[in-house]
């Protein structure tokens, strides 16, 4: 495996953290061992740790995209230099964890699924507002502050087996004539003849929105952006304690006491179970692998037969992600452990290599040059929401992608920017509600989340 580049004065990075468990994230630890932060480069300057009580008007509480997008459209759009509240390095969790891929798509439900939760007028409006949130990424992307290698050609929903065939032709017919988007169906001859040739693969559904980019990258980039704007972002500065009294929100950080009169919460599925008592087992984080290989000979590559460098997902429950990367090696994603405990059993590894070698048999036994996991906020009912607290005055939170927060994080960022500034939303469910809360349930729902995968796990395999 790579090696990665330590933080001045860190503290080794912790590999069995447990949101559900852990009481919280202290500071200065070292990144995850991602192909992502071995490859990006030393991270921009930010503005170092809290060392002092401050007054601010609006605090941050996260830097990783959602955060950083929040602060960025907060000076853009009404002219507030927001103060970021880091618990390590920047963009720590999430953001430089994740797979790349930017998909049309927030939260984990399909159109479908949206026309049966909430009406067609409903998924119409919510349509608009993700195909809305891909043109604001892609104008972020352009920006030449943010250099993250976008690889933009559209997004292949690879059906792993011939019974997933009739559920993908009727989500592109529902996409084409219901919402109007481009979408279309691939046969398996032309899947492998100009995409990749997947030997699990009986065809595709293609999106024509989907970018692949570097994680880390991007998440410099914002940092670099927001801060030319103004924002300050304070990192190794865990929130540890939040009280609200007489209209201002005191955030106690290891260097002092932050108070601000408006605070956005956007630390995905790191935040601590005890960082307020109305954000509490709202979201139940999900563990996700991910492998990276050395570097594809060109014989590999041309038996692998990877013509795009396009997200590609199949269509498992317990989905794979994967894609070829700009330097040739080959990245996969999965889901993995249910505890932090049992995060390095070598059977998760096992599990995805099994899986990378069923698509791409040329592999079997490939070394790896990086493995990691992390956590993904994984919301109750499957969809995000970007909302104000009700008994909470000030308080904003923009969670719960369910693994598809690449793109709308951006978007997620700009509409918390808004109500932080006192606008209203548009009324969609997303914005209207706040996320389900579990309360004390939500451990115990670890115990359903083993008997699901077992489930998952047999139905995906199935043929």
């Amino acid at each position: 495996m790579q090696a990665i580049e330590k933080r001045a004065g860190s503290v080794p990075f912790d590999p069995f953290y447990d949101p559900m468990t852990t009481r919280g994230l202290g500071p200065r630890s070292d990144y995850a061992p991602t192909y992502w932060i071995g490859t990006a480069g030393p991270p921009p300057a930010d503005d170092g740790p809290v060392t002092r009580d401050m007054d601010v008007d609006v605090a941050v509480i996260g830097s990783g995209y959602t955060g950083l997008s929040c602060a960025i459209h907060l000076a853009r759009m009404h002219g507030i230099k927001a103060t970021v509240l880091e618990a390590n390095g920047v963009a720590y969790g999430c953001s430089t964890r994740n797979g790349g891929q930017a998909q049309i798509s927030a939260g984990r439900l399909k159109r479908s699924q949206w026309i049966e939760r909430w009406g067609l007028d409903t998924a119409r409006r919510l349509h608009a507002e993700i195909c809305e949130a891909f043109a604001l990424f892609r104008n972020l992307i352009s920006d030449p502050l943010i250099d993250c290698d976008p690889q933009d050609g559209g997004h292949y929903y690879i059906a792993h087996k011939a019974s997933a065939i009739p559920a993908l032709e009727r989500e592109a017919a529902l996409l084409r004539d219901t919402f109007g988007y481009d979408a279309r169906m691939i046969s398996r001859d032309e899947l492998h003849r100009s995409v990749v040739r997947d030997m699990e693969a009986h065809g595709a559904m293609w999106e024509a929105d989907g970018v692949g980019i570097h994680a880390a990258k991007l998440a410099f980039g914002y940092l670099r952006l927001a801060r030319e704007l103004g924002a300050t972002v304070h990192t190794d500065s865990p929130v540890q304690g939040w009280e609200y009294k007489g209209g201002v929100h005191y955030l106690r950080t290891p260097g002092g006491v932050v108070r601000a009169r408006r605070v956005a919460v956007a630390t995905a599925a790191y935040a601590p179970r005890g960082l307020h008592l109305r954000l509490k087992d709202r979201l139940m984080p999900i563990m996700s692998n991910s492998i990276v290989t050395r570097v594809l000979t060109g014989d590999e590559l041309q038996a692998a037969g990877i013509r795009k460098l396009s997200p590609l997902t199949d269509t498992r429950t317990l989905r794979h992600y994967y894609r070829l990367l700009p330097d040739n090696r080959l990245q996969i994603g999965s889901r993995a452990a249910i505890t932090g405990r049992d995060a390095a059993n070598p059977a998760h590894l096992h599990a995805l290599q099994e899986g990378m070698y069923r698509k791409f048999p040329a592999l079997r036994g490939i070394e790896l040059d990086y493995s990691w996991w992390g956590w993904v906020d994984v919301s109750h009912d499957m969809m995000p929401r970007i909302t104000g607290m009700p008994d909470l005055p000030g308080a904003f939170y923009a969670l719960g992608y369910g693994g598809n927060g690449v793109m709308y994080s951006a978007m997620a960022g700009r509409r918390m920017a808004q109500l932080v500034a006192g606008e209203s939303l548009p009324d969609l469910p997303i914005f209207n509600s706040e996320l389900p809360h579990e309360g004390w349930r939500t451990p115990f729902r670890r115990l359903g989340q083993w008997g699901l995968y077992k489930i998952y796990h047999f139905r995906d395999e199935r043929r």
